[in-house]
């Protein structure tokens, strides 16, 4: 939801009333008024990646037919009378198989009233009664394949309106749910033109059906009643159609009949290669009557008599065949044509029906014929040109290039830009090097002073930043950081040694030897006893003191404050003071509880609400006491009389056992102990205290977020706490230097993890490097400073770094000269793939860790993850919350890191550390005003969401990732217990009493156990309930777990979807209720920038405005700053009796000064927000945010944050610049900030003390939960649900976690890097070694089947391109312009169209243009062509919006057509590119034919088409005629089709099965050279960056454009990266060109202007300006042409951009 004006920003104005009276312009009226902006708000998504697995999905039959019958041929088209169910089922199949692939969940849909859509309804009757008899087949095949399918009247019918509240379709059209009263929204006049349109395509549709049958129609009835029960098969009962109705005479009719017949009784003999058919033609009389005369009849019997049997199989080309060689043969008898066997089964249907005798000697008289001479066969040429390396040689010779010709070395004459390429500069700037000079690149060019002070100034300011952030990490702000120091290691060991960590005893009953000591350490010892005594007496001085200022204070409450404060004291880390300070604190709660009003109230509810508060604040203290060890008898007795005293007496033995060490010391507590209990009888003095249920009833109700979560936790020397099981094993597998994938929820406590393996690094040597891969900003940064908290090292050489990061926004330190390097995978994968660092960086790699690895499946960026994995010259570290089923993942890594020679280990964690407890929140339609968080009460519409009560949603299953909280397992089985006598649960031994034995405080693994046996009964419980049946034990179960409040709603109110008005007006409740009871920080996720911006405005104007009325209307403010006014006036006269002070007597000034108390008018300031006004933490240092707020000043973050930041609220988004998110985060978890409004920026492992997520509005890209609760911060997550309607909350909880999705990496260009690679390191060992891993993988992406064999083919087909493009040369060295098509890499294959484009002098045309703003303008259209391609939806664009648009906007909307010279060239190569692939899959599919061949069988019904019977004269005819197709599928021919592929994606979707060509993998450009409206390219082109070009201004992009203001700035920094990109490498070619000539061109250096201008995403090595640039000597006059123009399109595009955000 846009919580912005986006649907309403530039929407043309809207018509009430129909501009005509017809249907159409009922069509244009829904348009304007709903449609159009509809669609302008609506937003490009991958919805089968997003949600396949999570999401039910509906197919509406009128896009599966489309595509099913237009797109393929597989129905009638054109003149020709062709009908084929084979291909038609064949593609349908295939389609569905992609989804069910991809994990996708779905059922089929047919509207009768849609029906007219798929019939195409008014088109020639044989087209619309054909396609009217395809949609039946294909309703009855998928019903045969046990797919679900509905038929509905309409989106009126009740049964339709029933099926999507059951199965509850989450719908973007209806924009989450549809709307019962949209009817009401439209006048009468415009449903009743709808009206008439539906009933003249009805009268339309009758008269198609009349026109042929009217007769036979009305006697069909009594026939079917008559003969219908002895017809048993499908063909019998379309024969009985016509028993009665067919004239006795011998006409056409009957005859055509009956061989129609007789090719159904064919069509299972006969095999899918015979059934592949060139269209025959017939007679031209006779082809028009088999077209408009008896198909339409014989169709409509076939749709007609279909029912419950098998379909009818259909096919037209066959049927045609067998007509036509009949006649050609009038002497044959039928039986001769076809065999006895066909014949005899045809001759008994027609006698068994009665049906008229037929005569084909008159049929073949009256339409001659004779047989033409055919040879359908494919027969294509290949040809490749020459190619010979080393690497590649042994592997590519198992190709078989038998049938492949050799073409003769190509020539390049008369095309541009012929040049060698070495890859060693950056990409946006050709004249940094990449490599420093100590590695053998070039001198780093000389700074000036000015530069260096600059320089040093943005290193200091970073440092800063970075130790600020690692203090907040940590909580050691104001104390130094304890970091681990490692020494220098001068040469490689094999094995770091971990020295033992400072932890507790690792066993208590060890037998330890008598051990040696040396009389020097003996003394060493006695000193240290000695200065253990004396510390032991300054602690016990220094407590009595304490204690002696804690008795004046004049309350409990003040005592415990104090006390809360002391508890952060280092001298109290441990020994007998940490006791007596926890037991005092422990004696203040048991003070409060007796001096609490309620504590023995004769209310019993409110004494046990008391009761049970403190309980549990006394159960934590004393459970925290007895872990911490070192108690004395006295403080051992004192926490027995507790647990007496609360009711736990049986539980003294189990605590003290567990307790690590004891003190024998008789040492007497420093204080006197509240007496609890009386001395003689040891009876409870206060009886109100005691516990009123079993202790375990008592635990599970209110004790769960506290207890104890390890899972088989033992001490281990290598890390400083108890790690569990699943915890050494990683520890084990890092030690073995295997590959991991380490699987575990948020919290369960991951993070150590990559600590371990970097400290391994650190201390085996000084050369070894570790990369840790995050894939957000802002986990790089917080893991940047993390790791500056953690680790230091003094290396010996100097210029070495312990660590640095690199991104595209930012470098600190130099990234090839540290042992830990923490980046993104794009930057990785650039590294990973760059010449010169192979040789001497890469080899340096030990580990790579990659953190969130799940964004693999992402559909942007997920290749480059799998490209890092297959390059990975060292064991990886993959880590992962939210992976679903990862066993398909991990055996596919596992086959990765085999392949490059490491053992590979898999550990899943099911487990989370912190429990998540669930909210919605209930908006109020007329939120009351804020008055202030002082006089605020809760609204009390936070309501708690147990998990089973999400099970009235409707779902069958519990998902794996179901869990139940203490509290909830315990009503659970409350519920199942008044359900006992409908269910089967034994609630006896399940009673929590009897299953919970032991007197020991219960664990979470004890919790897991009881969870598992109520999660398995209340699975057979799901099973044996309707969930629409209201009194079903499941609905009964949801009842009485659900939330009184939310019970009482009704379905329409809990799923009501507020308004952006309502959800903004609500958002200062929802945080203030949040505020009282304790459950902030929070933070509030928003997937939209802007959103994010106008919730955080929205929330801090509320405060700002009712501190406004407070400060009106408030005599004390009045007062107070009248007050303050005075004090002020006042400055000059006491500054000025200081001064005579300090002359009249220095000492007695100072004495002054220093007995001066500080008063509250020096720290007021009348603009600070004030605390019941603000969300500023409650430990927040004004000075410590004065202080950040001044480091980002000088920044671009607008005013509105910084306001926001005083007010303790925050933004965090990408869009935002990095020292304000740096910021953000810093401030956030140091507690200062308590809400922060963020996409999901924050969402993926950001270490940050949340309390609460809540999810503000609903999300299309909301599709799993980002939970709050971190290991070592938060037992217990909070996740609210804010303006989300009911069932989608429903939907989210018991939603699956989807399976990983996967890219094709080896794309053309990562072939063309590969290469570069290899030349460019000379052969390096570990590329030589990851590349025969890629060639020799099983499968080289975990969700593609393609193999080794379809691997090498690939490979050497797309060798052959690259070769034919210029960009490489026989023996696989790059050439050319090489360097332009790698860097831009991301935009395949729009990369090989601009270097075609360049090459073939295309762009030199345009730029040569006399005009040089035509010029300009004409290089920019192409440009915008080719990237950043954002379409605009059909109706958007109609005639009547856009005009309305231009009326009122400087921009176009509509990009203009591609220029005529660069379509004709890119025409050209695009052919090219179809034949390359296309003699790859002839290749393939020849070699592998006895494999292939197989294909036989359709994908999912796997019905067989084999063919069988006996031979006859027809049958051989097929044989001899069939399309002998190679690559294209057999299926696919049958319809015609051979081995001649229109484009690419033709090519790929219709090839044979096993040949696994992925459309994405090869550079098609049809997408590119379409017309707008064609199926390649169904929508028109954004004319967004020309007209942003033109204008400038981002409120015309959102209004006109359609582009919202959250997504501007990353669409026009791509393009600015890209024409900078273009710029550097032509400038490149040029400085090469001078080069070989031996001329030399004099540059200037450039000026760095990303920090002055704080530009978020400008990196220091991608800006820059060429300002002074000559033309190099040798340059041609059209090559400095071309400079010329794209270099001003560069500059004239950059200064808007920045000019946007200066």
């Amino acid at each position: 939801m846009d919580l912005d004006d986006f649907q309403n920003i530039g929407a043309p104005p809207s018509t009430t009333s129909l501009s005509q009276e017809t249907a159409l312009g009922a069509l244009h009226h829904i348009d304007n008024i709903w449609y159009s902006e509809m669609n302008r708000r609506g937003r490009w998504m991958d919805l089968i990646g997003d949600y396949a697995g999570v999401e039910p999905f509906l197919w509406d039959v009128k896009m599966v037919s489309d595509l099913d019958l237009d797109i393929h041929q597989a129905s009638a088209s054109g003149t020709e009378s062709s009908f084929q169910t084979l291909h038609a089922l064949h593609n349908i199949e295939r389609l569905l198989e992609k989804f069910v692939t991809r994990s996708a969940v779905f059922d089929v849909v047919f509207f009768q009233g849609g029906r007219h859509l798929t019939q195409s309804t008014g088109s020639p009757s044989f087209v619309v009664i054909s396609r009217l008899l395809a949609r039946e087949l294909l309703r009855r095949h998928l019903q045969n394949m046990a797919i679900t399918v509905h038929t509905f009247d309409g989106t009126s019918d009740q049964r339709w309106l029933r099926y999507l509240r059951a199965k509850k379709i989450l719908s973007f059209i209806f924009e989450q749910r549809p709307d019962p009263q949209a009817r009401n929204k439209f006048k009468k006049e415009f449903w009743r033109q709808v009206k008439v349109a539906g009933d003249s395509l009805d009268a339309k549709e009758s008269v198609d059906r009349d026109a042929f049958t009217p007769a036979l129609l009305e006697r069909f009835q009594s026939c079917e009643a008559t003969n219908g029960a002895a017809a048993k098969s499908a063909i019998g009962r379309f024969l009985v159609f016509f028993i009665g109705t067919l004239s006795q005479e011998r006409d056409i009719f009957t005859t055509i009949l009956y061989i129609f017949t007789m090719h159904l009784v064919l069509l299972p003999s006969l095999s899918v290669e015979e059934r592949a058919r060139p269209y025959q033609p017939l007679h031209v009389d006779l082809e028009d009557y088999v077209r408009n005369s008896f198909l339409p009849i014989a169709f409509l019997v076939a749709e007609k008599t279909l029912l419950d049997l098998d379909p009818l199989d259909i096919d037209g080309r066959v049927f045609l065949d067998l007509l036509h060689f009949l006649l050609c043969h009038p002497a044959l008898l039928p039986q001769q044509i076809v065999g006895d066997e066909v014949y005899n089964a045809v001759e008994a249907l027609w006698v068994q029906y009665g049906l008229p005798s037929v005569d084909f000697e008159d049929l073949a008289a009256r339409f001659p014929s004779m047989l033409t001479p055919s040879n359908p066969s494919s027969t294509v040429q290949l040809t490749m040109l020459p190619f010979s390396n080393p690497v590649f040689d042994r592997p590519l010779s198992s190709i078989n290039t038998a049938n492949i010709g050799t073409d003769t070395e190509i020539s390049f004459d008369g095309t541009e830009f012929n040049m060698p390429f070495v890859d060693g500069h950056h990409w946006h700037n050709h004249r940094r090097a990449i490599l420093p000079k100590h590695l053998g690149g070039e001198d780093a060019a000389p700074q000036d002073d000015w530069q260096r002070k600059r320089q040093l100034r943005s290193d200091q300011r970073l440092m800063s930043k970075m130790q600020w952030q690692a203090e907040s990490l940590t909580g050691a702000l104001g104390r130094p950081l304890q970091r681990i120091t490692i020494v220098s290691v001068p040469q490689s060991s094999k094995r770091a040694i971990i020295p033992q960590r400072a932890t507790q005893e690792s066993s208590k009953s060890k037998k330890v030897k008598k051990e040696h000591v040396s009389k020097a350490e003996e003394i060493r010892r006695q000193h240290a006893a000695k200065k253990q005594t004396d510390q032991n007496l300054s602690n016990a001085t220094w407590w009595l003191k304490i204690l002696e200022t804690l008795n004046e204070l004049s309350s409990t409450a003040s005592r415990v404050a104090s006390v809360e404060r002391l508890l952060n004291n280092s001298r109290i880390d441990q020994g007998w003071l940490a006791v007596d300070i926890q037991l005092y604190r422990l004696h203040l709660e048991f003070s409060l509880w007796i001096e609490h009003p309620d504590a023995d109230s004769n209310n019993p509810e409110k004494q046990a609400e008391v009761r049970d508060s403190f309980t549990v604040t006394i159960m934590r203290l004393v459970k925290d006491i007895y872990e911490r060890g070192d108690l004395s008898p006295a403080a051992q007795s004192v926490l027995e009389t507790v647990l007496h005293v609360l009711g736990f007496k049986n539980y003294a033995s189990s605590f003290l056992s567990a307790s690590p060490r004891t003190n024998n010391d008789d040492k007497k507590l420093s204080f006197k102990f509240v007496k609890l209990a009386r001395s003689k009888s040891a009876s409870p003095i206060y009886k109100f205290m005691e516990i009123t249920e079993d202790p375990i009833i008592w635990q599970l109700r209110l004790f769960g977020q506290y207890m104890d979560r390890s899972m088989d936790s033992e001490y281990d020397h290598r890390v400083s706490f108890k790690p569990d099981a699943w915890q050494r094993r990683v520890l084990d597998s890092i030690d073995q230097n295997h590959s991991l994938l380490v699987v575990a929820p948020t919290s369960a406590g991951k993070t150590f993890i990559s600590y371990y393996a970097m400290e391994q690094v650190l201390r085996a040597s000084d050369e070894g490097v570790l990369v840790y891969v995050a894939p957000t900003k802002a986990l790089v940064s917080q893991i940047a400073a993390e790791v500056y908290a953690r680790f230091s090292k003094d290396f010996r050489s100097g210029g070495h770094t312990c660590w640095a990061v690199h991104t595209r926004d930012y470098r600190i330190h130099n990234p090839q000269n540290c042992q830990i390097l923490i980046t993104v995978p794009e930057m990785l994968g650039i590294m990973l793939l760059s010449p010169p660092l192979a040789q001497v960086w890469t080899p340096r790699i030990k580990r790579i860790i990659l953190d969130e690895i799940h964004t693999i499946g992402q559909q942007e960026g997920g290749a480059v993850w799998e490209q890092i994995i297959l390059l990975a010259p060292c064991p990886i570290i993959g880590l992962s919350a939210t992976i679903g089923q990862p066993e398909e993942f991990n055996a596919w890594l596992k086959s990765v890191q085999e392949a490059h020679g490491y053992q590979h280990t898999f550990i899943h964690h099911a487990h989370r550390y912190s429990h998540l407890r669930k909210y919605s929140y209930i908006l109020d339609t007329k939120a009351s005003p804020f008055k202030g968080l002082d006089n605020f009460q809760n609204t009390g519409r936070l309501h708690f969401l147990h998990p089973a009560s999400m099970l009235s949603f409707g779902g069958r299953t519990l998902p794996p990732d179901f869990s139940l909280e203490a509290a909830d397992c315990l009503t659970l089985f409350t519920a199942l217990v008044s359900q006992r006598d409908r269910v089967q649960f034994d609630s006896d031994s399940f009673d929590p009493m009897r299953f919970f034995t032991q007197t020991a405080l219960l664990t979470q693994k004890d919790i897991l156990g009881y969870e598992a046996i109520l999660r398995d009964t209340l699975s057979e419980v799901i099973a044996i309930s309707d969930p629409h049946d209201e009194s079903s034990p499941l609905n009964a179960i949801v009842r009485q777990v659900q939330d009184p409040a939310i019970a009482e709603m009704t379905s329409a109110q809990q799923n009501d979807v507020p308004s952006p008005k309502q959800i903004l007006s609500n958002l200062i409740h929802l945080v203030s209720d949040l505020h009282t009871s304790g459950d902030l920080p929070a933070l509030l996720f928003h997937f939209d920038r802007s959103g994010c911006e106008i919730a955080a405005k929205s929330l801090v104007t509320a405060l700002d405005n009712a501190e406004k009325a407070w400060q009106g209307s408030s005599p004390q403010w009045k007062k107070k700053l009248e007050a303050w006014t005075e004090w002020k006036a006042g400055a000059a006269a006491r500054a000025n009796a200081a001064s005579k002070l300090q002359k009249q007597n220095k000492r007695l000034a100072k004495d002054a000064q220093e007995h001066s108390e500080a008063t509250w008018e020096e720290s007021f300031n009348p603009r600070d927000p004030l605390p019941q006004f603000s969300f500023l933490g409650p430990k927040c240092s004004k000075s410590q945010l004065d202080e950040a707020i001044r480091d980002i000043e000088w920044t671009s973050t607008p005013r509105w944050a910084i306001t926001a930041l005083r007010r303790g609220v925050g933004v965090h988004h990408s869009g935002m610049n990095k020292h304000y998110r740096t910021a953000v985060e810093s401030l956030y978890r140091m507690g200062h900030l308590q809400v922060v409004f963020a996409t999901g920026t924050l969402a993926l492992g950001i270490n940050a003390p949340t309390k609460t997520s809540v999810f503000c509005a609903d999300s299309p890209y909301l599709t799993a939960l980002m939970l709050a609760g971190r290991r070592g911060f938060d037992l217990l997550g909070r996740v609210v649900f804010y303006g989300l309607p009911m069932d989608r909350v429903q939907r989210l909880v018991l939603s699956r976690l989807p399976s990983v999705g996967g890219n094709f990496p080896l794309t053309s260009t990562m072939v063309l890097r590969l290469f570069n690679l290899l030349q460019g390191s000379n052969n390096t060992p570990w590329v030589l070694n990851a590349i025969e891993g890629i060639l020799n993988l099983p499968q080289v992406s975990f969700v593609s089947e393609t193999g080794k064999s379809e691997i090498l083919h690939h490979f050497r087909f797309s060798i052959d391109y690259l070769r034919r493009t210029a960009l490489m040369d026989a023996a696989g060295n790059p050439i050319n312009l090489f360097g332009l098509a790698t860097h831009l890499y991301y935009t395949e294959p729009s990369n090989f169209a601009i270097v075609v484009l360049l090459r073939s002098g295309a762009i030199h045309d345009i730029c040569m243009h006399p005009s040089i703003e035509t010029a300009k303008r004409e290089l920019l259209i192409l440009l915008c062509h080719l990237f950043g391609r954002r379409y605009v939806p059909k109706v958007y664009t109609s005639g009547m919006n856009v005009k309305l648009l231009l009326a009122k906007s400087p921009s176009k909307v509509l990009l203009p057509p591609l220029p005529a010279c660069a379509k004709k060239v890119l025409s050209a190569h695009n052919k090219e590119i179809l034949r390359v692939f296309k003699g790859y899959a002839l290749a393939y599919a020849a070699e592998h034919m006895a494999v292939l061949e197989a294909d036989r069988s359709l994908p999912m019904s796997k019905k067989v088409y084999s063919g069988a019977g006996s031979h006859s004269p027809f049958r051989t005819y097929l044989k001899s005629t069939s399309i002998a197709a190679v690559a294209r599928s057999p299926f696919v021919s049958n319809s015609g089709h051979n081995d001649e592929f229109a484009n690419v994606e033709e090519l790929s979707a219709t090839s044979r099965s096993g040949i696994q060509l992925r459309g994405h993998g090869i550079p098609s450009l049809q997408h590119i050279i379409a017309n707008p409206g064609s199926r390649e390219k169904p929508f028109p082109l954004n004319a967004y960056l020309l007209d942003f070009y033109t204008h400038g201004q981002t409120q015309a992009l959102a209004a006109a454009n359609g582009i919202r203001r959250g997504d501007v700035w990353y669409l026009l920094q791509d393009f600015t990266l890209t024409l900078k990109t273009i710029r550097t490498s032509i400038e490149q070619f040029l400085q090469s060109i001078s080069a070989a000539s031996g001329a030399s061109a004099e540059t200037a250096e450039e000026n760095d202007l990303a920090d002055d201008l704080d530009l978020p995403g400008m990196d220091d090595d991608e800006d820059g300006e060429t300002n002074s640039f000559q033309r190099p000597v040798g340059a041609s006059d059209r090559d400095w042409r071309v400079f010329e123009v794209i270099n001003a399109v560069t500059k004239e595009f950059d200064e808007k951009y920045r000019a946007m955000w200066a």
